[in-house]
């Protein structure tokens, strides 16, 4: 069995050929040579791919670096689980991730791990082989044209027509990609460009200069001022945290900011970890499927602070009355986000961890402190919402619930990496499972199916000496599962856990709510393989759990296995996932909340006149002194 292995530090040169990282010293290489040899001045330690024909002079190259020492290339079995898995490593760790696609069909493979990058902001640079420059455009065999293809769902792009220009390409690509907001970058290859040789002068990270492109980092202060001021007199305040906060390592001062104005904070899906959801100021996810504490704050506030988040529908709902009697602040690297879903009060463009460094430090200079009890009410009106609509763990007497199978994953994993595909099971793992930044990794803007394992792999990958569990669905970890196999070569120990309910979940939940009950082309159980047989034809230990008394066990020796472990984990299969607010509706207007206790209603009563004790209505007589009431 393979292994992942640490790659050594960076060296100055490829011992194979001298190459010497001074710019003066010119010397004669491969197109294919100068891109292996700039990601390596790039740092990147491991990329994940599949060869064909036009990519193979990059491979041939490849193959020399990986007997070097400098790089790892983990070959996976399809490549969209190449993609997933460079988005999951980037998401682990915040470095860029990388992949490698041949032309034709290996690139269009790619696409859909790269749409969903794009949506959530993750920097990657994905390098594909082309057919030769001569023969672009003339329909050659596995001729696609992928830079026309990605230009919707990529930060930029780039044709290489000219070996020359490879390193300053790569070095561009990579500072797009990991600057302002986060995304993808594609670089296409020809064949011939890989194997023609010139004159190689290197291109050193850092070094690249784009007159055209310089996002804007540090707030506009008279902006940053307002912000302040209207933070000191909010009496409703909430800070709405989304995925720029993670993007933006900003979690120390989203907290500091939280604690100094006693401010409760909510996450969308992209945000979740931002912020200690254990701390007592946390009231979790908002949207669709967040808590119902969440969504009545977001409609109630009378200030919301958007940090790093973009109002988009599935957190909104229904945008026009979504913290419709609040002023707003919104922070953002991004312009286009500013103002584009709602009209911010103070818009702040700007790197959302120098943007609040620039506050709190505004703040701190005023000498004025903060109102230790501006928020007090706010805070128990919420902690009674917390109360009285709590998230709900449901046990039944013959069969696992959902909820309860993720509850314990996370009580005997609570800083593990975790990654979902895409449905119910996802929201369930969004509502109940507490972990710190980075260690959240999910598909949210595009909600790709087959995300889950691929992206848990690339994590794993990153972050070796961290566990890595990823919560799948039977219908979502079908669209990937060539993957175990990436896994068993590789032994890339990531434990996966079906919530198998026999469904597309999500799909069979909006069926019976908003369909009719008809359940079309959504129940998977007829033909559900046997996932515990499918990993042990890979080698790879497989096992199924049915009953509560066997849980808690099963989850620790999926745990302690060292080695990759699948799990499938059958649940109750009509399970619904709630809160859920329905398409078009305002937040609070949420179904599936548990019903609160009834208030306790005074209760008339009679005071006899003679000798003043407390009767009930009831009573026709006092039984005291016995005088007619």
């Amino acid at each position: 069995m393979s292994q992942v292995l640490p790659v050594p530090p960076q060296t100055a040169a490829l011992p194979q050929t001298g190459l010497s990282a001074s710019p003066e010293a010119a010397v004669q290489v491969t197109g294919a040579f100068a891109l292996i040899d700039s990601l390596r001045r790039h740092c990147v330690k491991h990329i994940f791919g599949y060869p064909g024909g036009a990519i193979l002079p990059i491979y041939d190259e490849l193959y020399r670096a990986e007997a070097a020492g400098f790089i790892q290339h983990i070959l996976v079995r399809h490549e969209q689980g190449a993609t997933h898995a460079a988005d999951g490593y980037a998401r682990a760790t915040g470095q860029v991730g990388v992949c490698f696609g041949t032309s034709g069909p290996g690139a269009t493979n790619l696409v859909t791990g790269i749409a969903t990058a794009q949506m959530d902001s993750i920097p990657m640079v994905i390098i594909t082989g082309q057919v030769s420059r001569a023969a672009i455009g003339s329909d050659a065999f596995q001729e696609t044209d992928i830079y026309g293809i990605t230009l919707p769902i990529v930060k930029h792009s780039y044709v290489v027509r000219d070996p020359k220009d490879m390193a300053r390409i790569v070095a561009e690509a990579f500072h797009i990609a990991s600057s302002g907001r986060p995304g993808p970058v594609l670089i296409d290859v020809p064949k011939d460009v890989g194997t023609e040789k010139f004159d190689y002068v290197p291109v050193e990270p850092g070094t690249v200069k784009l007159p055209g492109y310089r996002p804007t980092v540090k707030g506009n202060p008279r902006q940053v001022v307002q912000a302040i001021k209207l933070i000191r007199q909010a009496r409703r305040p909430l800070l709405y945290v989304g995925g720029g906060a993670i993007a933006s390592a900003a979690h120390a001062e989203i907290q500091e900011l939280a604690e100094r104005y006693h401010i409760p904070v909510t996450t969308t899906l992209m945000g979740i970890g931002a912020f200690d959801e254990n701390h007592p100021l946390s009231v979790g996810m908002l949207g669709m499927h967040g808590t119902a504490y969440a969504n009545f704050a977001v409609t109630e506030c009378d200030l919301l602070i958007a940090v790093g988040a973009r109002f988009d529908d599935r957190v909104a709902g229904k945008l026009d009355e979504f913290a419709a009697r609040a002023k707003v602040i919104h922070i953002d690297i991004d312009p286009a986000e500013v103002g584009k879903n709602r009209v911010p009060e103070v818009p702040i463009v700007g790197d959302v961890k120098r943007v609040l460094t620039d506050l709190l430090q505004h703040d701190a200079k005023s000498g004025t402190p903060a109102n230790p009890n501006q928020t007090q009410d706010w805070l128990q009106r919420i902690a009674r919402w917390r109360q009285d609509y709590p998230l709900v763990v449901p046990s039944y007497p013959e069969v696992l619930s959902p909820q309860e199978v993720i509850v314990e994953i996370g009580r005997q994993a609570p800083d593990a990496v975790y990654t979902t595909d895409v449905g119910q099971h996802q929201m369930w793992a969004a509502q109940f499972l507490k972990n710190g930044p980075r260690r959240w990794i999910s598909s949210a803007g595009l909600g790709t199916m087959g995300f889950g394992m691929p992206a848990a792999m690339g994590a794993k990958v990153a972050v070796p000496d961290q566990e890595v569990i990823c919560i799948s669905g039977d219908a979502s970890f079908q669209m990937n599962l060539q993957e175990l196999g990436t896994l068993a070569q590789y032994g890339i120990n990531v434990k996966t856990v079906i919530i198998n309910n026999g469904w597309q979940g999500m799909v069979r939940q909006w069926q019976e709510a908003f369909y009719g009950e008809r359940y079309s082309s959504s129940n998977m159980a007829p033909s559900m393989p046997n996932f515990e047989l499918l990993a042990q034809a890979y080698g790879i230990k497989g096992m199924v759990v049915r009953r509560r008394e066997d849980l808690a066990d099963a989850i620790a020796e999926m745990l302690a296995h060292d080695g990759p472990v699948l799990m499938d984990a059958q649940v109750k299969r009509d399970e619904n996932c709630y809160p859920m607010v329905a398409p078009g509706k305002s937040n609070a207007q949420m179904v599936g909340l548990p019903t609160p206790p009834a208030p306790e209603i005074p209760v008339a009563t009679i005071t006899c006149t003679n000798c003043g004790a407390v009767n009930a209505p009831s009573h026709k007589f006092c039984p005291e002194c016995g005088v007619k009431l």
